[in-house]
């Protein structure tokens, strides 16, 4: 019995290796069946690989630096930005884009041309009115500063035009406004009192009222502490285009320019000019809160105007210097009050060229005009009929 059980084992063992034999042989028919290329290195291996020999897998993105920040461009509110100080001053903003400003226009009517004009390049157009308080203030809200300008000769009411300047003020403090430019003019009172007959009074309380009303106006930035510059400014040469000024042929066909001037000299600028100064002011910031600025591009007599209005137009220009009573009865519309305006300018040129800076108006505005250079620019404009 146990022979045979001896037997059966051997006969075991040898079918156990032939299994085993038989597994290896497969194995390795499988191993030579696997296709080219394919890995058999475990996952973990895998990981392992060097990124260089991994052609064709798609990198990691490298990761980038955080967008700087981009600081708010700070809104200027401009009144009266389809007029001529206005005016400058939002094209000056829209052609400073690097600046750090942006324009808010103001205008009682955004879809005039002039209205339209200003949103095609690129100003934000607001309705409001100066008579209007509560529009004012809507127009100024979230506006870092605001260009302040009457229009008196809109109304021809100093009365009025208080009440517009006084309007700006408080909506300018309710807004929070950070720096208003108000634009501003002497009080000629201080000059000739109401009681010196040489120059009339006019309406009762005014010698020149488009200068006084503006003068009494300060008050009201000042009192209610809005952070101000009062800007002071000059006689436009545009008048000499718009205001019934323009050149009138003498009795001999020579082309005249009269004023009531004398030999004195008289304070100018370009109207574009107003603007592009109130912009530098902007730019300077806190340094000019609460000045009083004069501003003007040139002091010239009544014959230096007359010879530079002459070489633009290529024709003799003559200045007649008449009496103030002369002018002040011519008849158009403002005639006594810009009689009285010369006259004044004339007796106290010295105090009006001593209150405008000349150095300061063109450090503020580098590009700007001289009479020279305005009448060459403006000649077609000029009437001569």
């Amino acid at each position: 019995m146990a022979g045979k059980k001896r037997g059966a084992t051997r006969k075991a063992t040898r079918k156990r290796k032939a299994t085993t034999a038989k597994r290896r042989t497969s194995a390795t028919k499988s191993k030579r069946k696997m296709p080219a290329g394919k890995s058999r290195a475990p996952a973990q291996a895998k990981r392992k690989t060097p990124a260089a020999s991994r052609r064709g897998m798609t990198p990691k993105p490298v990761p980038r630096a955080p967008a700087a920040r981009t600081m708010p461009r700070r809104i200027i509110a401009v009144v009266g930005a389809t007029g001529a100080q206005g005016g400058g001053l939002v094209r000056a903003i829209l052609r400073d884009p690097e600046g750090g400003f942006a324009v808010r226009a103001i205008t009682r009517n955004p879809d005039s041309p002039a209205g339209r004009d200003l949103t095609k390049l690129g100003a934000e157009v607001v309705m409001a009115d100066v008579e209007d308080r509560a529009s004012l203030e809507r127009a100024f809200k979230g506006a870092y500063g605001a260009y302040c300008v009457t229009f008196f000769w809109a109304h021809m009411s100093p009365e009025r035009e208080k009440a517009e300047a006084s309007a700006m003020a408080q909506a300018a403090k309710r807004a929070g406004i950070q720096h208003a430019v108000w634009s501003t003019l002497e009080d000629t009172r201080q000059f000739v009192p109401l009681g010196d007959t040489r120059i009339p009074t006019l309406m009762g309380h005014y010698k020149v009222p488009h200068f006084d009303a503006k003068a009494e106006a300060d008050a009201y930035f000042g009192t209610l502490g809005v952070p101000t510059t009062y800007l002071i400014t000059s006689f436009y040469w545009e008048n000499f285009i718009h205001f019934g000024m323009g050149l009138k042929p003498g009795a001999d066909g020579v082309l005249e320019l009269k004023l009531p001037m004398g030999t004195a000299k008289l304070a100018g600028i370009a109207a574009e000019d107003i603007g592009k100064c109130a912009y530098g002011i902007f730019k300077r910031g806190a340094p000019y809160i609460g000045r009083r600025l004069g501003i003007a591009g040139g002091f010239l007599t009544g014959a230096q105007m007359a010879a530079t209005l002459g070489q633009s137009l290529g024709r003799p220009v003559r200045y007649v210097a008449v009496p103030p009573d002369v002018y002040r009865s011519l008849g158009f519309p403002g005639a006594d009050e810009l009689g009285n305006m010369f006259q004044i300018d004339a007796e106290f040129q010295d105090r009006f060229m001593a209150a405008r800076d000349l150095r300061e108006a063109k450090a503020l505005d580098p590009a700007l005009q001289s009479f020279d250079a305005w009448a060459r620019a403006h000649k077609d404009q000029i009437p001569t009929s």
